[in-house]
């Protein structure tokens, strides 16, 4: 990952640099919903934000991944709410620990499912071994 010193510190790393012979992976966004397909935790950020990382990890070990390989990440957040933004990201760095990657936390007017707050968009790459 890259940081610049000349930029303000930010949570997260300025860029990733991917080699061209890497397979690349573009997850759908990850939702919090159960097995059921039911929204978890209506009304909580934090709560959704957890389900929709442990849905992404699922789709991420389909694919012989683990969170160590996501190179970006975007976080949308169903809000006008500075608060909630900071909500799901703290969830985010939980859940990634010392994994860092360039990503983007934006607030948007809604997603697709009653209740959602919460939807994670990663982009994982896998070295050649």
């Amino acid at each position: 990952m890259v940081r610049s010193s000349a930029l303000s510190h930010a949570d997260y790393a300025d860029a990733s640099i991917v080699r061209a012979d890497s397979e690349v992976t573009f997850l759908a966004g990850a939702c919090p919903l159960d097995e059921d397909g039911v929204v978890v935790g209506p009304g909580d950020v934090a709560a959704q934000a957890r389900k929709a990382l442990e849905n992404m990890d699922v789709v991420l070990a389909k694919c012989r991944m683990g969170r160590e390989d996501v190179a970006f990440l975007r976080v949308l957040v169903a809000t006008d709410d500075r608060e909630d933004l900071s909500t799901a990201w703290a969830a985010v760095r939980e859940h990634f620990g010392s994994h860092d990657m360039p990503a983007t936390l934006q607030g948007v007017s809604m997603l697709g499912y009653p209740d959602q707050l919460v939807e994670i968009e990663p982009i994982a790459v896998r070295l050649p071994r």
